[in-house]
């Protein structure tokens, strides 16, 4: 079978590998579409995603859609149509049984966090556990069912806002984990939400998902204590600090963009007198399952993939999913 296989700083290969066979309670995929996600952009442009550096061939990869090649037990007929949970948790600690993903210990597919790496979707088979997959609705086509990792993320950030119906929403960074968390914060009852970004191509989309006020950074100032929930999704520092200028007195601020792993100028001041709450999202837990059903509902966030290439064209489509002036979200074709 083909792999897409990152060795390095700007260096990926379309190599030939073995096609795995698939244990007891592993599943063999068919995969169809993976999406380039922000930690792919880092680990093939730098050889690193913040501290995770690869230290072997990575294969890239956690937002994929598939189809059943092989299920040993039966359960799953071949051609049936599949997403994939990347993540495999840790022991259960006390306080995080309902956070799974919070737990030390697991891994994620396409990481090098852990040695050896495990390895991602970016291949034209996959074994997973059977518990990773998940059957896809009828409705729900494969390319959108890419969308279902990522929109997970951005649902499950959503939720940590606590009750958004009828709140005024800011989201700060409108690619494509902005742009989902624009749907969900409309599908969860936001009245109105804007998003803020450096380019108008990306307000565009923006507005395609929901957003009903759009303002241009470094041009349209965002006014002070106007959101009740802001979602800072570009993972700059200089967001977080116009997010704590943003939020309302007693406001939320949920971080979803990964900021740098360094010291940062961020000016968290105003946060006292506010008596903001500002709260991290990592990953999710089983919010994925939320994301299919959403994404079957109907066509609305076709617009987040902007560019599907051929996987042996890796090179090219990580190109165009660095430029987030042409892109959103970039699928590889399988």
């Amino acid at each position: 079978m083909k792999t897409l296989a990152i060795h390095g700083a700007e260096d990926i290969r379309w190599e030939d590998t073995d096609t795995p066979e698939p244990r007891d309670g592993e599943v063999r995929l068919r995969v169809r579409y993976v999406g380039i996600c922000g930690s792919d952009l880092h680990y093939y442009f730098h050889g690193a995603n913040g501290e995770y550096v690869i230290r072997e061939p990575l294969t890239p990869g956690h937002e994929l859609s598939a189809e059943v090649d092989a299920d040993p037990s039966g359960r799953l007929a071949p051609g049936t149509r599949v997403t994939v949970h990347p993540a495999r948790y840790g022991p259960s600690l006390p306080g995080l049984e309902e956070r799974p993903h919070l737990r030390p210990g697991g891994d994620y597919l396409g990481s090098a966090a852990a040695n050896p790496h495990r390895q991602g979707g970016a291949a034209e088979y996959l074994i997973v556990e059977r518990s990773m997959v998940r059957v896809l609705p009828e409705a729900l086509p494969l390319q959108r069912a890419a969308l279902a990792e990522p929109l997970a993320v951005a649902m499950h950030a959503v939720g940590l806002a606590g009750d958004l119906r009828g709140a005024r929403v800011l989201v700060l960074g409108a690619g494509p984990i902005g742009l989902l968390v624009i749907a969900a914060a409309v599908r969860a009852g936001a009245t109105a939400v804007t998003a803020s970004d450096m380019r108008e191509e990306a307000l565009h989309r923006a507005a395609t998902v929901g957003a009903e006020s759009l303002l241009l950074a470094g041009r349209d100032p965002v006014a002070d204590e106007s959101a009740d929930v802001v979602f800072e999704c570009s993972g700059a520092p200089v967001a977080l600090t116009q997010a704590v200028r943003a939020a309302k007195r007693a406001g939320t601020i949920v971080q979803v963009g990964m900021l740098p792993d360094a010291a940062s100028a961020i000016n968290l001041a105003p946060m006292l007198a506010k008596e903001l709450t500002i709260r991290g999202a990592f990953r999710f837990s089983t919010e994925i399952d939320d994301a299919i059903a959403f994404l079957a509902e109907g066509d609305l966030l076709d617009s987040v993939v902007t560019h599907v290439l051929p996987a042996a064209e890796a090179v090219d489509a990580f190109a165009v999913a660095r430029d987030s002036s042409r892109s959103a979200k970039v699928l590889l074709a399988f």
